[in-house]
């Protein structure tokens, strides 16, 4: 999509009913400015608090403002944890965030378990596990497992699910763990490289240290939420660090790994649909994720990050995949964010400096059987 719609596009006869943020990939260090592993796109370290900061500004001037915003992960940069500076840049980013007057909910990227362990997360104020819904005699839609996912209703018939797309990883698990074992075996069927982080000949790129999937359980979760949306002609929104996508960037190759209807939109870190991301940069098994969601109606969009260089496509399905540029590669004069806003029969994403404008229709035809 080449224009570059604006809210003020809408016909007067769509009523606006919420809107919701979006930012990815802050990646907050004290450092100098530095550039990717190609050397070929710079990095504004220092600088990302300061688009951070004019983000929220934005979002608390809004006459109408967000009923919430979406953190796509990736909050502090991996290169704190060499300078033994992860909870302190964690603190001081966080600290930015309790200026803003809506609740954020975080999701967790490879770049949050470069710093920490999966137990320090789960105990820390990224976890936002608590913002999340419960739907009242359906336990199953209540997650059981290890992974870090929930769901929540920010308006009626409208259902946002958060999702762990580091739920299998070598990232931030004990190496001592049968967990830690079982992903690591993964990993090496799939990439013989002696270096993981290398995508260099494989038929499956993604298959890289600094990328993760979804384990069985999650993907039950997902598909028990899903029908329930379905059945309740909710929308979902689905949110996740790792995209489904296609378009990503390779340069964490480097990266130092120590330490009305209802509509569902999901939101993660890794994208899963190739044509919208880099196929290095998709979550391990983004197949068997979109699997999941094609086999439901009530899926409108997934929100992603990790790319820096953002991306957009619309499945077969009518499921829309956007990945946020990154904060962290964004120039001082420019900015990335985004602000949607939730209409009847779309939405419209209003991006800030580099981030494209989107205009995300609803699918209006039944392609395929409800999943019962």
């Amino acid at each position: 999509m080449d224009d570059k719609p604006s809210p003020g596009a809408v016909s007067e006869s769509s009523e606006h009913l919420f809107s919701f943020g979006v930012i990815a990939d802050i990646q907050y260090a004290n450092l100098e400015d530095g550039y990717n592993y190609q050397g070929t796109r710079r990095r504004y370290y220092r600088h990302s608090l300061l688009h951070l900061q004019g983000a929220i500004e934005h979002w608390n001037r809004e006459s109408s403002p967000p009923c919430c915003v979406l953190q796509l992960g990736d909050i502090i940069d991996g290169y704190n944890a060499q300078y033994k500076a992860s909870e302190k840049s964690l603190e001081l980013v966080m600290n930015v965030f309790k200026r803003l007057k809506v609740p954020v909910h975080h999701t967790w990227g490879n770049h949050e378990f470069y710093n920490f362990s999966r137990d320090y997360l789960t105990n820390s104020k990224l976890n936002t596990k608590f913002l999340e819904d419960q739907i009242e005699h359906h336990p199953e839609t209540v997650p059981t497992g290890s992974f870090y996912a929930y769901h929540f209703v920010p308006f009626p018939k409208f259902r946002f699910i958060l999702l762990d797309s580091y739920d299998l990883s070598v990232l931030g698990v004990d190496q001592s763990s049968p967990k830690y074992q079982q992903c690591l075996k993964m990993l090496k069927e799939h990439n013989p490289n002696m270096e993981l982080n290398s995508p260099q000949g494989l038929s499956e790129p993604q298959f890289v240290q600094f990328n993760g999937g979804f384990s069985q359980e999650q993907l039950n979760w997902l598909n028990e939420v899903l029908t329930f949306s379905d059945t309740n002609q909710e929308k979902v929104v689905i949110v996740s660090p790792l995209p489904h996508l296609w378009p990503c960037c390779l340069d964490e190759s480097k990266a130092d790994v120590t330490g009305t209807s209802v509509r569902d939109t999901t939101d993660s870190h890794l994208p899963i649909y190739p044509e919208a991301s880099d196929s290095v940069c998709l979550a391990w098994n983004y197949r068997d994720a979109l699997a999941v969601i094609w086999s439901h109606e009530c899926v409108v969009c997934f929100f992603a990050g990790h790319t820096h260089d953002g991306g957009y496509s619309e499945d077969p399905f009518g499921v829309h995949h956007i990945n946020v540029e990154g904060v962290i590669e964004t120039a001082p004069d420019s900015q990335a964010f985004g602000t949607i806003y939730v209409y009847p029969d779309k939405m419209m994403l209003k991006g800030s400096g580099r981030v494209t404008d989107r205009i995300m229709n609803y699918r209006k035809e039944k392609p395929f059987p409800l999943l019962v």
